[in-house]
């Protein structure tokens, strides 16, 4: 399969199997639209005939020549060796484990995935037991693998630091014993930081999570205190401070857009102009009847955003004032392993989360769904089943409904699976507008590849 865009003045053709980026003269732009996997050596009489009253017979085949050469490396409309590796290993060691360790939350932000922080069950605190019987689950199910990944999340997991603190301690004392290495995140809003606090995150986390929309009006409108107090003032400055004390460790600002600030580059712009260099600002998924949510109709405008922040990307990048920004990020030439192209983030598989009271489900986005408990991790009452993580195992774009035929399958793996089974009423069911906002995406990530590769200036 091949995929054929125009964006910013580049030709793109973009070879689904193999992953394969070529940018093309208007000809064989123009040719490529007659490529398939049976192409010829020679080129076919219908695509002479269309492009002959704008260009000469040698040219054509001089162009189609060149093309047929991209077929034979096979880079050109490769064929797909992938689904025979889609049911291979299909249950995986658990490596990756989400801890709410905070069913609580200062702010009231209006998109929350999870009621405000409580997750629709009452607002509660994870005990020391619980996290620490959560980090003994996850080494004694993590295999032969060293690296194991906890998220502090919330809520606000800083409303209970003193037990984030009490964990990293616990996680460290095993880790010799067992062979392994805790690489513990965490994700905050940013109004409980204090010096303390971003030393020992400093110290101890090996990425960091901050949570802010962007522009001051956008931030408070949709990240207020419980009071209506807005919280860009608060945070600000503290994340700067921050990031500026992490001395280059991993760290990422991350923010939300919804129906309410469609004109979001401004907000990835000015999160760089204030000094991050690590933006992620990414789409609400929320019920369709609310005022935040995005709308199809939105889509034309949210694609002009897009692209508008593409080439603001470029220019920043060559002007040498470049950020980094998640959704533009794409490894071509060293990325994921062949499973994770197939089954994406590996929720309720290699990853889960666990709730203050000790249950266990496939991600923290799954907290509260009905029948999606996979457990415990208390070892009185704990279980465990295999038969969700069976389910989960066996989720990827070849069971997913409609990605096998998508040329952006091996870039989105079917998209994410609690807002499918939330949205869709099956995790097997991708949510069509997080589908194109995907590949729109997409497509600004290869242009931007293009024009850094000819270290062009737009």
């Amino acid at each position: 399969m091949l995929h054929r865009f125009t964006q910013n003045g580049y030709n793109i053709a973009l070879d689904v199997c193999s992953g394969a980026v070529h940018v093309l003269d208007k000809l064989s732009y123009e040719l490529a639209a007659f490529v398939d996997e049976n192409m010829s050596k020679e080129p076919p009489v219908s695509a002479v005939s269309e492009l002959s009253q704008n260009y000469g017979k040698a040219e054509i085949d001089e162009a189609w020549a060149e093309l047929y050469e991209l077929f034979k490396a096979g880079v050109l409309c490769s064929k797909d060796d992938y689904e025979r590796y889609c049911n291979s290993d299909a249950k995986a060691p658990i490596k990756s484990l989400c801890l709410n360790v905070a069913h609580d939350c200062n702010l009231r932000c209006k998109y929350c995935f999870a009621s405000t922080g409580d997750f629709g069950g009452g607002r509660k605190l994870m005990p020391f037991e619980v996290g620490k019987a959560a980090l003994d689950f996850l080494v004694e199910n993590s295999a032969k693998r060293h690296n194991l990944e906890v998220d502090f999340f919330g809520g606000e997991p800083l409303m209970n630091f003193d037990v984030v603190k009490r964990l990293v301690e616990y996680g460290r004392s095993i880790e010799k014993e067992h062979g392994k290495h805790f690489r513990f995140t965490l994700t905050t809003n940013g109004i409980l930081l204090d010096d303390d606090k971003i030393d020992f995150i400093n110290r101890e986390m090996h990425n960091i999570v901050l949570s802010i929309d962007g522009r001051r009006e956008v931030n408070d409108a949709m990240r207020p205190h419980v009071d209506g107090r807005g919280s860009y003032d608060e945070i600000i400055e503290k994340y700067k401070k921050l990031v500026v004390r992490r001395n280059g460790g991993e760290y990422y600002v991350r923010g939300t857009y919804t129906h309410k600030n469609l004109d979001f580059a401004a907000d990835v712009l000015h999160l760089a102009d204030e000094g991050f260099d690590q933006i992620s600002v990414e789409p609400v998924v929320s019920d369709g009847s609310s005022p935040y949510a995005l709308q199809v109709k939105d889509l034309p405008q949210i694609f002009d955003e897009y692209e508008k922040l593409a080439k603001a990307f470029i220019e920043r990048k060559n002007k040498g004032r470049g950020f980094n920004f998640f959704h533009f990020m794409l490894d071509l030439d060293g990325g994921p392993c062949i499973l994770k192209l197939l089954r994406g983030c590996g929720c309720g598989n290699e990853y889960v989360a666990v709730t203050p009271e000790g249950d266990i489900y496939p991600c923290h986005q799954f907290v509260g769904q009905d029948g999606m408990i996979m457990g415990n991790v208390l070892k009185e009452t704990g279980t465990f089943t295999n038969e969700l993580k069976t389910s989960f195992s066996k989720a990827n774009i070849f069971t997913k409904q409609g990605c096998s035929e998508c040329w952006a399958r091996y870039f989105c793996t079917g998209g994410c699976n609690a807002n499918n089974q939330l949205y869709c009423g099956d995790m097997l069911k991708p949510l069509k507008i997080t589908c194109e906002l995907q590949k729109k995406r997409l497509e600004c990530a290869l242009m931007i590849k293009a024009a850094l590769a000819e270290n062009q200036e737009v």
